[in-house]
C-alpha cells in the first residue's frame, strides 16, 4: 500500500461514508497528507499506531508554521479523525484513540446588517456588474442568500431542476440532508429575471447560477460581488455573502420565530448551533437601547461604554 492509497480511501470514506463537503474533503485530506508526509507512514497499522505524543508533536511543528488557534483546531480534528479511520482500516477499532484537546477557539457572535443594508447589496451588486445578465446574477444568489438563509454552497449546487421556483424550494445542505425553505415571490423574480437574461441554457442536469464563460458560478465571484458593493454603501467588512445568511436567522428570530422552526429553515444538525442566535438578537437589542434609551443618552461621556 502507498501513501495515495490511504489518501484515495480516506476520501472515499469522507466523501461516500461520511458525506462530507467537497470543502472539508480537500481539507481533512491534506492534513491526512501532511501527518504521514512528516511521519513516513504508508500503512494503516503504522497511522493506527500513533500516539498522543505524536500527535502534540506534529500539532506542535504546524504550530511554528505559523498556524492559527482556529486552524490548529480544524488541523487537530482533521488527523485525529484519520488516525480513527486508520484505527478500524487496521482492525483495531475497540482500541483507545489518542487523547489531545485543542485550542482554545473564543467565538465570535455573526453580524447581521439590516434588511435595508441586505437588500442595498443585492441591488447594488446587481448594477455595479459589467453585463446585464451577470447583474441580474449576482442579485438573485445573495437574495437566495439573505430571503432564504442559504448558504453560498447551496445557492450555487442548484441546478436548472429547481425551477420554475415555486412557494418552497428543496435544499440540500451539510452531509446531503435535504430541509424545505420557503420562497418569497421577490427572489422568484430575481430568479426568473436572471433566467431571462442569462445566454447559457437553463437545463435540469446543468447549474442554474453559471459563470461568464458558462461553468458553474464560483463562490469567490459571489464574494468579489458582495465585497464591491459592501464598499460602495460603505458597510463594515462582516458584511460578507454567509453574513446575509446570519440576518435571514436574526431577523427571523427578531420577529418572533422559534428556535426549532429556524433551526429547521438554516438546516442545523443542532439546535446549540441555531442558539447563538438568541444572543445575537439580544446584542442586537443591547445596542438599540444604548443608543435611544433618554436616559443613556443623558449620561456623561465618561460612564458610557
Amino acid at each position: 500500500m502507498t501513501r495515495a492509497d490511504l489518501l484515495a480511501a480516506w476520501s472515499a470514506h469522507l466523501t461516500e461514508g461520511r458525506r462530507r463537503s467537497p470543502h472539508t474533503v480537500r481539507a481533512y485530506v491534506a492534513a491526512a497528507k501532511r501527518l504521514i508526509d512528516a511521519q513516513d507512514l504508508a500503512a494503516w497499522a503504522e497511522v493506527a499506531g500513533l500516539d498522543t505524543n505524536a500527535l502534540r508533536r506534529h500539532l506542535a511543528a504546524r504550530r511554528t508554521d505559523g498556524l492559527g488557534n482556529a486552524s490548529a483546531a480544524r488541523e487537530l480534528s482533521a488527523v485525529k479523525s484519520f488516525v480513527a479511520f486508520a484505527r478500524e482500516e487496521a482492525g483495531l477499532p475497540d482500541a483507545a484513540n489518542p487523547r489531545l484537546r485543542g485550542p482554545r477557539i473564543k467565538k465570535g457572535l455573526p453580524r447581521p446588517v439590516t434588511p435595508d443594508d441586505a437588500l442595498n447589496m443585492a441591488d447594488l451588486a446587481g448594477a455595479q456588474a459589467a453585463e446585464e445578465w451577470v447583474g441580474a446574477r449576482d442579485r438573485a444568489v445573495l437574495l437566495l442568500l439573505y430571503g432564504a438563509g442559504l448558504r453560498i454552497a447551496e445557492a450555487l449546487s442548484l441546478t436548472g431542476k429547481a425551477v420554475p421556483l415555486g412557494q418552497t424550494l428543496t435544499v440540500t445542505g451539510k452531509g446531503g440532508k435535504q430541509r424545505v425553505v420557503p420562497i418569497l415571490p421577490l427572489i422568484s423574480e430575481a430568479v426568473e429575471t436572471y433566467i431571462a437574461q442569462c445566454p447559457y441554457p437553463i437545463a435540469p442536469d446543468l447549474p442554474l447560477f453559471r459563470g461568464v464563460k458558462g461553468g458553474a458560478l464560483s463562490q469567490g465571484m459571489v464574494q468579489k460581488a458582495a465585497r464591491q458593493a459592501r464598499i460602495a454603501l460603505g458597510l463594515p467588512g462582516t458584511a460578507t455573502p454567509h453574513a446575509l445568511r446570519h440576518s435571514f436567522a436574526t431577523h427571523l428570530l427578531g420577529a418572533g420565530a422559534d428556535l426549532r422552526s429556524l433551526q429547521e429553515l438554516l438546516g442545523h444538525a443542532s439546535l446549540s448551533s441555531t442558539q447563538i442566535y438568541t444572543k445575537v438578537d439580544a446584542a442586537t437589542l443591547l445596542e438599540t437601547y444604548r443608543g435611544a434609551h433618554p436616559r443613556e443618552q443623558k449620561r456623561p461621556a465618561a460612564d458610557s461604554d
